[in-house]
């Protein structure tokens, strides 16, 4: 079951959340061959024009766990402030080249609104 955070976005702003993943024994996750994708919108049966993908950079060493989820201003511009769901998955192949897909993150990102922007 994937751990449920809230988030606050300022519009027009960059935004970066370090996520730092654990393995069942509580040690850096090894996330070598491990990939992150990251999504957002506003409501769970938005379409696919309504999807802002996060940019999602695992760090180097990839043993380390740590996965960066990025916004750069120009995408928070476009954002209407308001309530919006997201959930992160990690994906990889399994010992038999079967595709297992994790939930790992899930929740609430609340977009605040801009005086300057």
């Amino acid at each position: 079951m994937a751990q449920e955070e809230t988030f606050t976005i300022d519009k027009g702003s960059d935004v970066a959340i370090e996520i730092h993943l654990i393995d069942k024994l509580g040690a850096a996750k090894n996330l070598v061959n491990h990939q992150i994708s990251a999504k957002m919108k506003k409501n769970y049966n938005s379409d696919s024009a309504e999807t802002t993908n996060f940019n999602a950079i695992v760090s180097s060493p990839a043993t380390q766990g740590i996965v960066t989820l990025g916004l750069n201003n120009t995408q928070t511009e476009s954002l209407k402030p308001g309530k919006y769901v997201y959930d992160v998955e990690m994906s990889f192949l399994d010992s038999d080249s079967n595709t297992i897909i994790e939930r790992i993150l899930e929740g609430r990102i609340v977009v605040t609104p801009s005086v300057t922007r």
